[in-house]
């Protein structure tokens, strides 16, 4: 299955929590492992705090600080700064899924990263069942 994400800002931490467990709820799946992956050089996944919105605007700050969008990069296309954060965060998460839902903790939530945005975005999804 593929999911569309649409980005909205340059940079921005989008919460797909909900549309996963939805998909898995929609689906007969009950036990097993749910590969996300990103097939985009400049987007990623990744999970963390969700309570706390603050949290995902900090993450950010921090990788436009360490890595600026402007710099003295070589890639032409100007969006260098995109493609080292991606490659940072990782195109890809592994999660247990156990009664339908991902295993995730009290305050995690799943996130697509938007690194040269705002675009329309595409993330795959396989389901892999417990033998």
């Amino acid at each position: 299955m593929t999911l569309t994400v649409k980005t909205r800002a340059k940079t921005e931490f989008v919460d797909i929590t909900s549309q996963i467990e939805s998909h898995l709820g929609k689906s007969s799946f009950r036990s097993g492992l749910c590969f996300l992956f990103v097939p985009h050089t400049t987007a990623a996944i990744t999970i963390n705090e969700s309570a706390d919105p603050s949290v995902q605007s900090d993450i950010l700050k921090v990788l436009n600080d360490v890595i600026p969008w402007e710099a003295d990069y070589r890639h032409l296309e100007g969006n260098s700064s995109a493609h080292i954060k991606a490659s940072i965060i990782g195109a890809s998460e592994l999660i247990s899924v156990e009664g339908g839902q991902p295993v995730l903790g009290t305050w995690q939530g799943i996130f697509f990263c938007e690194f040269d945005g705002p675009r329309t975005r595409k993330l795959h999804i396989k389901l892999m069942p417990d033998r």
